[in-house]
């Protein structure tokens, strides 16, 4: 077993990133991986931005409120498998696609 980083980029307040964290947490512990660190920042420079304009688009006429542009790393240890289940499970969780419209609690991108 190695260490594997799965890193997010997020638009998300200090909920959204509860929850995020959360679905990281469920994705890792159902594959009995487990996480030996994590970090959230704030992401430095403009990488990000389409982020908020995806939350403005999937959600309009409402506030963004606290909502920032979020870089999350969690470093894993768990085999080279477990790591792409769950780099699939995780973006799976985010924004489940169904019938309905396609919108995201939380707009998120993978690094």
């Amino acid at each position: 077993m190695r260490a594997r980083r799965l890193r997010l980029g997020l638009y998300a307040d200090e909920e959204g990133l509860a929850w995020v964290r959360s679905l990281v947490e469920d994705a890792v512990a159902s594959r009995n991986a487990r996480i030996i660190d994590g970090t959230v920042v704030l992401s430095a420079g403009d990488g990000l931005d389409f982020l908020a304009e995806q939350w403005t688009v999937e959600h309009p006429g409402q506030s963004s409120g606290s909502r920032q542009q979020v870089d999350m790393e969690v470093t894993l240890r768990c085999s080279l498998r477990t790591w792409r289940a769950i780099r699939k499970a995780v973006p799976a969780a985010l924004c489940p696609e169904g019938s309905g419209p396609h919108i995201c609690r939380v707009p998120w991108t993978v690094g």
